[in-house]
Formats: structure tokens, sequence, C-alpha cells
């Protein structure tokens, strides 16, 4: 028997890809819906779709902490509890770190890592009155293994893995679950985040021969969210049958 019916679930970075596979898995099961991202009007498109859903949309920045707390606040203000906390945004900008993209690595920081301990910081607090809670984040194969060109995209995601795991240690008491679902290589939008044009273009090419689509990845974090209570997994890697890293 699912569990996913009425419950509250936040999504940042829900505007495409897999936040947007998510929220409309999610939606189908009748889960109750605070799905936020930069472009408002990917949000209204999704929403507009699942007429007959519980949907609520909130234009947000992850880098934005403020914009984080508004997400928060309009869950707490409808549903009065949150359940579950998808920090999904995230950028992969790659090149050799010799080019010293300083500006494209710090806006990794700013989004794939202080964009994760924004929700963090938005929703433990109240999770932890609750006595309940899931907070799941987009981590990255990348985030077990280091390979060239990714040194500072690997480097955000190897620091989601241990911020999560730290999460887990300190908040289990609380009933607080963390996730990260760690996905191969999928086809979404985030190929665009590459500047090389040459490498973004290869990437997304693979992608598309080889690699997971958008719901693959939405069905893990379903199956993570729907476990019961007395069950957490901290820690999933999904990766196409044939990808060799």
């Amino acid at each position: 028997m699912s569990t996913i019916q009425d419950k509250v679930v936040v999504i940042m970075g829900a505007s495409s890809g897999i936040g947007e596979a998510t929220t409309k898995l999610l939606a189908q099961q009748g889960a109750k819906l605070i799905i936020a991202a930069r472009r408002l009007e990917r949000l209204e498109a999704i929403k507009e779709e699942y007429p007959e859903g519980d949907i609520h949309i909130q234009q947000a920045d992850v880098t934005n902490y403020e914009d984080v707390k508004k997400v928060v606040g309009l869950a707490m203000d409808t549903y009065g509890r949150i359940d579950v906390l998808y920090n999904n945004a995230g950028i992969m900008p790659t090149a050799p770190i010799v080019e010293g993209r300083r500006e494209e690595w710090q806006q990794m920081l700013d989004i794939n890592v202080m964009g994760v301990l924004n929700g963090i910081a938005a929703v433990v607090p109240i999770m932890a009155i609750q006595k309940s809670g899931h907070i799941i984040a987009t981590d990255s194969v990348a985030g077990h293994v280091v390979y060239p060109d990714s040194a500072i995209y690997c480097g955000t995601k190897f620091a989601v893995r241990a911020i999560m795991e730290g999460l887990r240690q300190e908040q289990r008491e609380n009933n607080i679950k963390s996730t990260i679902i760690s996905p191969g290589a999928v086809a979404t939008e985030l190929y665009q985040t590459i500047n090389d044009k040459n490498v973004s273009e290869d990437l997304h090419k693979a992608q598309k021969e080889w690699g997971l689509v958008a719901d693959d990845i939405a069905s893990a974090v379903v199956f993570a969210i729907d476990t019961p209570g007395r069950m957490a997994v901290s820690d999933m890697i999904v990766r196409p049958t044939t990808q060799p890293m």
C-alpha cells in the first residue's frame, strides 16, 4: 500500500528534468505538492497539466535563502507540516582546473552546495519539532568517483554526500530521514549548463544514446519517499546499465 497519498512534498528545482518528472509522478499518486524553481512559467505549465492535483507553485532561486524560506512558509501556511523536502536544483559546468573558471566554480558552490544547505536550514527546525521528516538531495555518480575536467563538480557532489550523511547522524533520533539519489547519465537539460558547446553537445548525444530518462530517477525518488517510517534509504546510485563509470 502506497504511503504517498496526502504527503506534503516540497520540490526545489521542479521546472524541468528530474524535478518535473518527480512532481508529475507524485501528483499522480496524490501527494500534496509545493513546487519551486526560477522559471515560473514552467511551474505554471506543470500545474495546468494536473488540474485535479494538489499543487502550489512558488518562484524561487535556491541560492537565495529568503526565497527558500518563502517556499517552506507556503507549505506550512497551506498544510501546517512538511513531510518531504527534495533538493533537486543543480548545475554541471565542466572544464579543466587549469582554465581557472572561478565564476563557474562559485556558481556551482552556490547552487549545488549552498542551495542544498539553504533547503536543509529552512526545514530541519520544523521537522525536528514534528519529530518526523525526510530530506532528499539529487547527488550524482560524481559524488562517488572523480574524473578529469569535472573536479569542482565532483567536489560539490562529494560535499552534498557528506552533508547529507552528517544530517542523518544528527537528526536520526528525531526520525528525520536523509537520502541522496545519485544518478549516472540522464537525458535532461543539465548538459545546457556546460559553457563549452562542443563538450555540451557531445554529452547530450551520449545521454540520449545510452543514458537514463528523468522518469527513471523520479521512480527512485518516489521509492525512497514511499518507504515505511522505520526504513531509510540513505544512498541510491542509479546508473544506465551500460555506463562504464
